[in-house]
């Protein structure tokens, strides 16, 4: 029996509004191929709610996303933003708010190598090869969300780095969950030598550690993780880390999968999850139909997975982008020496490819 079920789209800005249409394309056909109702909504966030609200997350679109069971969004940003850091309305603040509105303190962004693109990385395929690592960065504490202040004089700046044991305790459980059903191996990365919010967050994975004795657990400072990020990849399975932390390593962990464009990502809490590829607005591209939709597309099976618990369509969707890959079409972001220029494609061209494959 099919399942109905509420998605809010929500493309934001720059490459967002070319990579998410195949992402919902891709949702409205496993829904016709599999009998489900899926109803769409769309929403505004970011520069471009900001143009036309002066808002960055508009009431009407954090409505529409308490009412949804799940969002595929885009990205965020805009070049004037990144050229004066002086603007006090920025895009950025709208992904903060719906992240905190919605209670979405899990970030989840697997890291997973097609063999396909195993040349696509500036990494030796030696190294990446059977490389599959599960993320999950903390999303709603830290700098991020702590006290910032400027002295009167603007010369002297803080951010306040701050955790509190319910949310360290909260991911930490779901980092455990799903280290259970995968190698049964847990990496908690901290900074515990310098920093006292760190040690507060290693005492509570070290206690609940207790709890999931059938998980190894290790942990591990963040310098030498972002080392053995790169040296030796397939050593990690599940990675439990900060807020902070956890943006930096799963951008250095893109090069595992060969590109930005690759990757998929879930902000999950106890309700409504919010999907999106990792990748940014990449103004620099926007418009000119080449941004890899893969990532969005990927997404999207992360969604049926996780918050709709579809997991053969969610395969489905995984399968057809391997079909994808095997057959040698590739975006500009992971083509290489040996890609044929024929096979080379925009994102609407990728993203029909996908399509076919998933019919």
């Amino acid at each position: 029996m099919g399942v109905d079920k509420k998605i809010l789209v929500i493309p934001g800005d720059g490459i967002g509004q070319e990579v998410t249409a195949w992402g919902q394309k891709v949702l409205q056909t496993i829904a016709e191929n599999y009998k489900h109702n899926f109803v769409f909504e769309e929403g505004i966030m970011g520069h471009v709610a900001i143009e036309a609200t002066g808002n960055p997350l508009p009431d009407e679109t954090l409505e529409k996303a308490r009412k949804s069971d799940a969002i595929l969004f885009g990205a965020i940003g805009h070049a004037k933003y990144d050229n004066d850091p002086t603007l006090k309305v920025r895009p950025e603040q709208g992904l903060l708010k719906i992240r905190k509105e919605l209670g979405l303190y899990a970030n989840l962004r697997p890291i997973k190598l097609f063999d396909e693109l195993l040349e696509a990385s500036s990494i030796k395929p030696e190294i990446l090869r059977g490389a599959d690592i599960l993320f999950f960065r903390e999303l709603t504490g830290d700098v991020y969300f702590g006290e910032k202040k400027r002295s009167e004089d603007r010369n002297t700046a803080s951010d306040l780095m701050i955790y509190h044991r319910y949310e360290v305790e909260r991911i930490a459980r779901k980092a455990y969950e799903a280290a259970r059903s995968r190698r049964k191996k847990l990496c908690s990365v901290d900074k515990a030598n310098v920093l006292e919010s760190s040690r507060l967050w290693r005492e509570v994975v070290q206690e609940l550690a207790k709890e999931y004795s059938d998980v190894e657990t290790e942990h591990m400072f963040i310098d030498n993780a972002a080392m053995q990020l790169v040296k030796d990849p397939k050593r990690f399975d599940v990675v439990l880390t900060a807020n902070l932390f956890g943006d930096i390593l799963t951008d250095e962990a893109s090069q595992i999968a060969g590109s930005m464009g690759m990757l998929a990502s879930a902000s999950v809490g106890d309700s409504t999850g919010f999907y999106e590829p990792i990748h940014g607005s990449a103004h620099d591209i926007a418009g000119k139909g080449i941004a890899n939709p893969l990532a969005s597309i990927l997404s999207a099976a992360l969604m049926l997975d996780i918050s709709f618990g579809l997991k053969t369509e969610s395969l489905r969707v995984i399968k057809a982008v391997e079909a994808t890959l095997k057959q040698g079409f590739r975006t500009m972001d992971i083509a290489n020496k040996h890609t044929e220029n024929h096979l080379v494609m925009g994102t609407d061209a990728m993203g029909a490819k996908v399509l076919e494959n998933l019919n």
